[in-house]
């Protein structure tokens, strides 16, 4: 599950993105506010990285498609992949992260896909007790992994563009960036739909090496 908390960030994720994303070789459409259209959260096993991935948009320009990951301490040779620092006002300085160049990321991208789970429940932190969160998309697996999915591993390399490719030693995964082109994917496919979008849109994609 997803353990997501009552609190404010400053600067805002959306706030962070809006400063990045036009620096972005595959960004196209307007700058400026950032609007979040829908999102998935993935759950580290570990419960220490925060894995969540929002599809925000521009005015009315396309659908973008980010997952990222939040941090309590520097990602190890993660710099390149450094979005911004925020302040959670309940878990203190974040790290936030273009979550292509975090192993925790890949690893349960990798396992969300092949092992058929999708994305993980939310839940709010109200006071002393859970609170269900109400999913803002719907999330779909299709196609067959291996009876015996293997384990991600390390990161070898992350070939940037759209989609973005991801491999490691076992697996090669693909994440779509702009979500408002027509793309197919190989392999066992994560779709995806939310609120006018009824049809589902593949987001990302895995396959044994």
């Amino acid at each position: 599950m997803a353990l997501i908390h009552q609190a404010t960030l400053n600067p805002t994720k959306a706030e962070l993105l809006a400063g990045w994303l036009p620096g972005r070789a595959w960004h196209t459409g307007p700058t400026g506010a950032v609007r979040r259209v829908a999102g998935y959260r993935f759950d580290d096993p570990a419960g220490a990285v925060g894995i969540e991935t929002m599809l925000v948009q521009v005015g009315d320009g396309p659908v973008f498609q980010v997952p990222l990951t939040y941090r309590d301490a520097p990602l190890d040779g993660g710099d390149e992949w450094l979005i911004g620092t925020s302040e959670h006002s309940t878990l203190g300085k974040r790290w936030v992260y273009d979550a292509f160049g975090d192993p925790v990321y890949a690893a349960a991208l990798a396992e969300a896909i092949l092992g058929g789970h999708g994305q993980a429940e939310e839940f709010l932190q109200v006071e002393d007790r859970l609170q269900p969160r109400e999913l803002s998309m719907g999330i779909t697996v299709t196609g067959h992994g291996r009876a015996e999915r293997p384990v991600a591993g390390a990161v070898e390399r992350v070939v940037e563009g759209d989609p973005a490719t991801i491999v490691t030693a076992t697996v090669e995964l693909t994440v779509r960036r702009r979500l408002d082109t027509e793309r197919e994917l190989t392999g066992v496919v994560l779709a995806g739909t939310w609120a006018g979008q009824e049809t589902p849109v593949p987001l990302a994609s895995a396959s044994p090496r």
